[in-house]
């Protein structure tokens, strides 16, 4: 089996000594993505067991591994990591620079990991410290559904660790540096419908009704693509419409969208949040008072997955709705989600609301 995690993951290795954390970090991940709390602590006095060196060697750990997040790199942590308060750390990082954390847990047998311990050179505390980190492992198991990993992956034995055969990297929603232009780059339609059908046409792109229903089937000669930039809705006399043309375009592969404001308001909406209707989501509302409880759920899903950005063309070209720091081009995580809806808001409020 391969396991899967995220291409920009914070990976923690999480077992008690002699679990075979480094071996396995070693088998299946780089030479310098793997940050080993042992060689930063020999780093700093020589020494891989000099416990006294420990907090110079986990600090050079820490600013190792925020280093390697801020070049965008997948990092390995090579430590016991079975106290809750040592993974918080970890975990903190991963979120200021919207990595996501991922744990593999290497639950070895006991009796194993004191068959290992024994025949090592390099380890020379008695069998009573595995004991301890046995017990603390036990309460960690419990802890880490509470931690809010993108993945936990469990091993139970060396054999199910010998049954890995690899690690499948996973691109982000995101990442589309492998599609390239030429692309049309289209911003806040508000329900306007026929200015948008005029723009299409005026941008060279045919429309055709389709027979099965009330979708246009839009196509250009030179195959051009549509990035919508968010806010399909609100304000304008016909959010339904506009609706079902994005739908129809990114379902047939001539357009992309990211997720504006409005569209995440209603959103909200639909999902039976409370939500006041202002800035256009009432009339947004009565144009969809007639529309089928199908359509609506549709639209629904559409507007849940719609991403907060895209990168494009290698890396060249990042589409978001209002803006977006260098930093979190191609990240994922809640503060860029709302850097990317409403840029970098200030809090305060002006006299008609906003």
């Amino acid at each position: 089996m391969k396991l899967k995690l995220p291409e920009l993951s914070l990976v923690l290795m999480v077992g008690i000594t002699s679990s075979g954390k480094s071996s396995f970090a070693k088998k299946y991940f780089g030479k310098y993505e793997v940050v080993s709390s042992d060689e930063c602590r020999g780093i700093v006095s020589n020494e891989i067991e000099n416990q006294n060196a420990s907090k110079d060697a986990f600090d050079l750990l820490h600013y190792t591994i925020e280093k390697r997040m801020k070049n965008g790199l997948l990092t390995v942590v090579d430590a016991t990591n079975i106290q809750q308060f040592s993974r918080k750390k970890l975990i903190d990082l991963a979120r200021k620079h919207h990595f996501l954390p991922v744990a593999i847990v290497l639950n070895t047998p006991l009796e194993i990991c004191e068959a290992r311990h024994a025949i090592r050179s390099d380890r020379n505390f008695g069998k009573q410290v595995l004991y301890k980190q046995h017990r603390a492992l036990k309460r960690t198991l419990k802890d880490l559904k509470k931690e809010r990993y993108a993945k936990v992956h469990i091993l139970n034995s060396p054999e199910e660790a010998d049954a890995v055969t690899g690690i499948e990297r996973e691109k982000l929603y995101n990442d589309l540096k492998h599609i390239r232009g030429a692309f049309d780059i289209i911003g806040d339609i508000h329900g306007c419908y026929k200015e948008t059908l005029d723009l299409l046409k005026k941008l060279g792109y045919e429309m055709m009704y389709q027979r099965s229903g009330y979708r246009l089937a839009v196509t250009h000669p030179e195959g051009r693509k549509v990035i919508f930039v968010g806010d399909l809705v609100d304000r304008g006399p016909n959010s339904p419409a506009v609706l079902r043309l994005a739908m129809s375009m990114i379902s047939s592969g001539i357009a992309y969208c990211v997720c504006g404001n409005h569209d995440f308001k209603l959103k909200r909406k639909l999902d039976g949040r409370n939500v006041k209707l202002t800035h256009g989501l009432a009339e947004t509302m009565e144009q969809l008072k007639d529309e089928s409880p199908e359509f609506l759920e549709e639209v629904r899903q559409f507007l849940q997955g719609l991403v907060s950005h895209y990168v494009f063309d290698d890396g060249k070209l990042v589409v978001a709705h209002a803006g977006l720091k260098e930093e979190m081009h191609g990240r994922a995580s809640g503060a860029i989600r709302n850097f990317c809806m409403f840029g970098e808001t200030t809090g305060e409020v002006d006299e008609y609301g906003l």
